[in-house]
């Protein structure tokens, strides 16, 4: 009788050490799976492309934060030409840890020929 005992308490033992390894398993399979910085990027311009309608053309900010990810992307509101004269535009876009967009908007529009008119470094 004790044998039974002894083997039915190793065997749930066991089962609960794997059931651990699992859960252990399963959440590293969830960490692994988040996203790079160049798949959040590749997936950051798709999905404000299909938002807006316009194609990202470059991406000029790129961070990591608490948060997810913040990102500030450049596209091509309206063609024109000489192509000096199309009207850019500047998307602060935010996503989420594991990539997907939670919001963006336009932080500002300019001319692709122009300087950017704001300073740096508080001058």
């Amino acid at each position: 009788m004790a044998n039974a005992r002894n083997t039915e308490d190793s065997k749930g033992s066991q089962e609960a050490q794997d059931s651990r390894e699992s859960r252990k398993s399963t959440e590293n399979t969830r960490a692994n799976k988040r996203p790079g910085p160049m798949e959040v990027l590749r997936q950051a311009r798709g999905q404000l492309a299909e938002l807006t309608g316009m194609e990202a053309e470059s991406v000029s900010s790129f961070t990591q934060t608490e948060e997810g990810w913040a990102l500030e992307v450049e596209v091509l509101e309206l063609e024109r030409v000489p192509d000096t004269m199309s009207l850019m535009a500047s998307y602060q876009v935010e996503l989420d840890p594991d990539g997907q967009l939670t919001g963006y908007r336009r932080v500002r529009r300019y001319e692709r020929g122009r300087a950017d008119g704001r300073r740096s470094g508080g001058q």
